[in-house]
């Protein structure tokens, strides 16, 4: 008997990918174990960290808004209408949703369960593979190039091509597994198990695969009684052994594991059971090859209950760095990406340490990061640089506000040097009396600076002129920002100091083009990438977007990008320095995780021609923006 329901929803989906690439029957199959649902203007179909559903949603009529909540508002970030499809991570991530879907209008919707589709995924390589790179690259439709639409959002952008390139990059395996031959007993395999920690055994003939091992069959097969530990390998091996090559990406193998309901795959020399054993893939390795995606890395941030929890993701988030250094992707993206994700550490450090605090904040404050961490520049784990600011208070209550905060920041500091951010040796932190202060106070410290620009008033101004807003309220930031403005209006006392300090580090390169390497000391023969390459840039581009009133870039390179727009004329100079900027930071990352260190300083020798050539061409623009800098600010004599 016909089914006139499950007709009107294949009719409908026929016109959809993936369902396109079914044929009519099927998709009247599919159709008939599928659900209507009708949800009202506003009606929530699943929040966020809700458990996942049993269905995956098609949009029939009507809109579905996605949202997350930020800073206790609702953003939305995408709206699904006619044939969009909703809810498909449960497909490949087995965790909540990690946003809110909820109705704009009345909406109808086809809810086609899980369990039952999967068979026509993995039966069908064109639904597999509509599927595959629509949750890789974090879109509900990766064909349509004008509205892709999201299917989450860990409230950070980046590139959905790299999200794509990593999933579907070559997975990493355990290579030399341990092995066992056939004739073994139950009992001597699982004492190898036990000794390497290894949840699974190949067992092998000649070096070839002819069966595995893992702790299911040792539960399933030993421990009810079935077989003896006495009995050989051969009587409760399986077998035959599923084998791939050594260059699966993460997203053919995690497909196979599902598709077989296995969790180990064999590796072998070509892909066949008739090739030499050279590794192991497991579910855990699936699992790892995903835990450096940023967005994994953001939603394990906002969850983690410790300065552990907070170590491990920034352990992970490390990784990410060299990865992504190993893969030539530019170093001002891998910077936005590992920004967002040193941001919302510290945030969530913030929120540990004011639950440990048991007692909310007396008065409204803000934290801000300064210095690297102020440009969103900080790829290495270097010292901590921040501050507090919080509003005022009257002279009554100020001691005890301020005593909260400075043992708050005491926390807050303590907690990320656990995590592996050094706290400061000259004490540019928030837990220090003199950085933890009332907004007032702190207009007082910028005024007193800006007009008092000494040799210790210039330094700090290389500082705390490079501020990034991270927790609490803005405005209070925003309050000082204005301040610093109006006190720069035509400061040209104040503009002179920094120009000149600006200027103070010209381009390394000696009469005869050779660098210049320092002389004596602990780096003796060694070249100052930072101080020498990196510094005059980073100098140059905060002095001349603080003459330009340009506020909201403190990144380097974004400041180079907002001067270019802004002067045209000089734009072809600005943007070799933004790129220059790029080089050098690519060199000291490089540097800095060779040798673990800051990175500042390079050996030469260890360097190609073909890198001594980058580095050089990397200091050309640093003599023509100080050129800028001299005419600009008439510093031909004061220098």
């Amino acid at each position: 008997m016909k089914n006139p329901i499950a007709e009107r929803i294949a009719d409908f989906l026929k016109n959809h990918p993936p369902f396109m690439s079914l044929g009519l029957e099927e998709l009247i199959i599919i159709s008939n174990h599928s659900q209507v649902v009708y949800l009202e203007k506003n009606q929530v179909l699943f929040k966020f960290d809700d458990q996942p559903h049993s269905f995956f949603y098609v949009v029939k009529d009507g809109a579905v808004g996605l949202s997350i909540t930020a800073d206790e508002k609702e953003l939305l970030i995408d709206e699904c209408d006619e044939g969009d499809i909703i809810g498909i991570r449960p497909f490949f991530a087995k965790d909540n949703y990690l946003m809110n879907a909820v109705a704009q209008e009345e909406s109808l919707l086809y809810a086609i369960p899980i369990d039952f589709f999967e068979k026509y995924v993995f039966a069908n390589a064109a639904v597999s593979k509509f599927l595959l790179e629509s949750f890789a690259s974090n879109t509900r439709n990766p064909y349509d190039d004008e509205h892709k639409g999201k299917l989450a959002t860990e409230n950070i952008r980046y590139h959905n091509d790299e999200n794509v390139f990593q999933y579907f990059k070559p997975i990493k395996h355990t290579e030399n597994p341990i092995t066992a031959t056939k004739n073994a007993t139950v009992k001597e395999i699982a004492e190898v198990m036990v000794k390497y920690k290894i949840g699974s055994i190949i067992i092998e003939e000649n070096q070839l695969p002819i069966g595995i091992i893992t702790d299911k069959d040792l539960r399933y097969k030993i421990a009810t009684g079935i077989f003896s530990i006495d009995d050989t390998a051969n009587c409760i091996m399986s077998t035959p052994v599923i084998t791939v090559g050594a260059n699966n990406s993460v997203a053919e193998v995690q497909l196979q594991m599902m598709q077989l309901g296995i969790g180990h795959l064999c590796v072998t020399s070509d892909g066949t059971p008739q090739s030499k054993i050279i590794g192991i893939i497991s579910e855990h390795d699936v699992f790892t090859s995903q835990a450096n995606n940023p967005g994994v890395l953001l939603k394990q941030t906002k969850r983690a209950k410790n300065a552990e929890e907070l170590k491990s993701i920034r352990k992970n988030l490390t990784q990410l760095i060299q990865n992504a250094l190993n893969e030539n992707i530019p170093i001002a993206h891998i910077s936005k990406i590992v920004a967002e994700i040193n941001t919302v550490i510290t945030k969530r450090a913030i929120d540990l340490a004011i639950i440990k605090m048991d007692q909310k904040p007396p008065a409204d404050f803000a934290w801000i990061n300064i210095g690297s961490q102020g440009r969103k520049e900080q790829l290495l784990m270097t010292d901590q640089d921040n501050a507090l600011l919080f509003a005022d208070v009257s002279p009554d209550n100020y001691d005890g506000v301020k005593n909260y905060f400075l043992q708050l920041a005491f926390y807050v500091t303590e907690m990320l040097n656990t995590v592996g951010y050094e706290l400061c040796p000259a004490e540019m932190m928030a837990c220090n009396t003199l950085w933890c202060k009332s907004v007032t106070e702190w207009k007082r410290q910028y005024v007193s600076w800006i007009n008092n620009p000494g040799v210790e008033g210039i330094l700090m101004c290389s500082i705390f002129f490079d501020y990034d807003f991270v927790y609490g309220t803005k405005e209070l930031v925003d309050d000082i920002t204005t301040t610093i403005l109006k006190n720069i209006e035509n400061n040209q006392v104040f503009f002179a100091y920094l120009g000149a300090d600006a200027l103070k580090n010209l381009p390394p390169l000696g009469f005869f083009k050779n660098f210049i390497i320092e002389k004596d000391g602990e780096h003796k023969d060694n070249f100052d990438v930072k101080g020498r390459g990196l510094m005059p840039l980073i100098d140059a581009a905060r002095l001349l977007c603080l003459s330009n009133k340009i506020t909201g870039a403190n990144n380097t390179i974004l400041r180079y990008k907002e001067l270019s727009a802004l002067e045209p004329q000089n734009a072809a100079i600005y943007d070799a320095c933004a790129e220059a900027f790029s080089i050098l930071q690519k060199f000291r990352t490089k540097e800095g995780f060779a040798s673990n260190s800051g990175g500042s300083y390079l050996d030469l020798s260890k360097l190609s021609k073909l890198d001594k050539l980058k580095l050089k061409n990397a200091f050309n623009p640093i003599n023509d923006v100080q050129e800028i800098i001299r005419t600009r600010f008439q510093l031909t004599y004061f220098t």
